[in-house]
């Protein structure tokens, strides 16, 4: 390891040590804990323990913290700052300590050998039922899920930076093999009632789900749930799925194996907005199946997922339930103001925006429904706006908002902070892979903007099954100030009523 000189910024109270190593490598969900469990030392007031991603230095720098001279990504940031010379020194030697737990943890190559997907699943026979799962750096994603598509197996790939003609490739060879991709960049599924990356504890039942979105896939999952009706399969198949460049290709295998499976009788297709042939294409496929396909697609002239469910449901012959919230305190409208809306879900986001523009006008977004609203890097301009924080941009390097609130929790602050009258609109995604306990993280910040006259508006996605409980956060989000609801299409009427506009 090679370390920089300490860095130090004369304009912060107290001492500091910034410095930067090669040679060391670790996952950001780590770094994540060993930061969380540096900061939580006496004496300690801010540390920040990163890759040197460019993201990552912006946020070091924004704490006073930056290192000096050149750095790349591929080196190990370490930034402290503490009230003493003593806490410091303290707080280096429990980061040193912290990564060489990681190290023992990991053992050597010797004790723990290198594998691949294809070493893997040379030790199973083919009637052995496997689903390859890939969660590496996307440049060597492809090679990996090459290797289980050749094996027979389907593919989920975690794993974003996938090019999209890799993708096609990837997807193509899958349904001359007879298997299924899903992914890149596919974060939520379910199989056979196992939750895979970020899922919910949710009821089996007889909707299966094709999902070219992850958290509209949990959205619509967990409202199934309190309605009373479980899923079959949640089959996730990227983003990118439904563009022009993809075309469906993993949808439309999904639809097939989900018409073939005797425990599906209904199926819902969750989606941000596609391009236009492939709608089509991916319609006319729907029609010629034995089993019911119905539409949860967002675009402008149907922006709503709860909607989407409530539909299904009446189609089924069931009662449309009465969707769990929590009022939270009285607050007073503040027509006028401004929406800033921060979300951890990419679909979540989207369908607020397709939601709230009709009656707010343009809404700027890093992830805009048009282009000309792009926000660039000025994730704290006036006016409407609406984050994903979740977005490719902002998670290199870092651990997605779902885990790591960092990031949200800088922005819930700017807003509280700024003389521009806003209401605050953001989610709270639960289940497996999520922040155990987001409500924690969350409460100090939400109670300092409700204190600064700031409405707060929560969309609550999840279960009283999964591991935070639904209720649980429910009660300690409002205790905070917030208002909280299962459904975010109702959250977001909520917000715009605030606002003074019609949703």
């Amino acid at each position: 390891m090679s370390a920089t000189p300490p860095s130090a910024a004369p304009s912060a109270p107290g001492v500091r040590s910034v410095s930067l190593r090669s040679g060391v490598y670790a996952d950001s969900v780590r770094l994540m804990q060993v930061s969380r469990e540096i900061s939580a030392l006496d004496g300690v007031t801010a540390v920040l323990v990163a890759m040197a991603t460019p993201l990552n230095l912006e946020l070091a720098a924004n704490m006073g913290l930056a290192p000096d001279g050149d750095s790349s990504p591929e080196q190990l940031l370490i930034a402290v700052r503490a009230e003493s010379d003593d806490a410091l020194a303290a707080a280096a030697a429990a980061v040193d300590a912290a990564l060489a737990a990681r190290e023992r943890s990991t053992g050597t190559a010797a004790a723990v050998p290198q594998r691949t997907i294809g070493a893997g699943l040379d030790e199973l026979t083919p009637d052995d039922p496997a689903l390859a799962i890939i969660s590496v750096p996307g440049q060597y994603a492809v090679a990996e899920a090459a290797d289980a598509i050749a094996a027979g197996r389907s593919v989920l790939v975690f794993s974003d930076g996938v090019p999209v003609e890799h993708e096609v490739a990837l997807k193509q060879a899958a349904h001359a093999a007879g298997v299924l991709v899903m992914g890149p960049d596919c974060g939520t599924a379910i199989v056979s009632g196992v939750a895979l990356g970020f899922a919910n504890v949710v009821r089996s039942g007889p909707v299966g789900l094709v999902a070219a979105s992850g958290t509209g896939a949990q959205q619509v999952s967990c409202l199934l749930d309190m309605a009373g009706v479980g899923v079959s399969h949640v089959l996730g198949v990227g983003g990118r799925d439904l563009s022009e460049a993809v075309g469906g290709l993993a949808t439309l295998d999904a639809l097939a194996a989900l018409d073939a499976d005797p425990g599906t009788e209904r199926v819902l297709l969750v989606s941000k907005p596609p391009a236009p042939s492939v709608a089509a294409a991916v319609e006319a496929a729907a029609a010629d199946l034995s089993v019911p396909v119905r539409s949860a697609v967002l675009s402008p002239e149907t922006p709503d997922l709860t909607a989407a469910v409530e539909t299904l449901l009446t189609d089924m012959g069931l009662d449309v339930p009465t969707w769990p919230s929590r009022p939270g305190p009285a607050v007073a409208a503040v027509p006028g103001a401004a929406l800033k809306g921060l979300y951890s879900g990419g679909t979540l986001a989207d369908e607020a925006m397709l939601l709230a523009a009709p009656a707010l006008g343009d809404i700027r977004s890093n992830t805009p429904l048009r282009p000309d609203l792009h926000l660039g890097t000025d994730l704290s301009a006036t006016g409407h706006v609406v984050i994903d924080f979740g977005d490719d941009a902002l998670t290199v390097g870092r651990a997605h908002p779902m885990i790591d609130p960092t990031l949200r929790l800088e922005a819930i602050a700017g807003v509280a902070a700024a003389d521009e009258p806003a209401v605050l609109l953001l989610d709270v995604v639960l289940g497996y892979g999520a922040d155990p306990d987001p409500a924690a993280a969350l409460v100090p910040s939400l109670t300092a903007a409700a204190r600064a006259g700031v409405p707060v508006v929560v969309a609550l996605v999840g279960t009283e099954a999964d591991p935070q409980g639904w209720s649980r956060q429910a009660d300690a989000l409002a205790a905070a100030g917030a208002a909280v609801f299962a459904s975010n299409a109702a959250a977001t009427r909520y917000a715009l009523d605030l606002l003074g506009a019609a949703g």
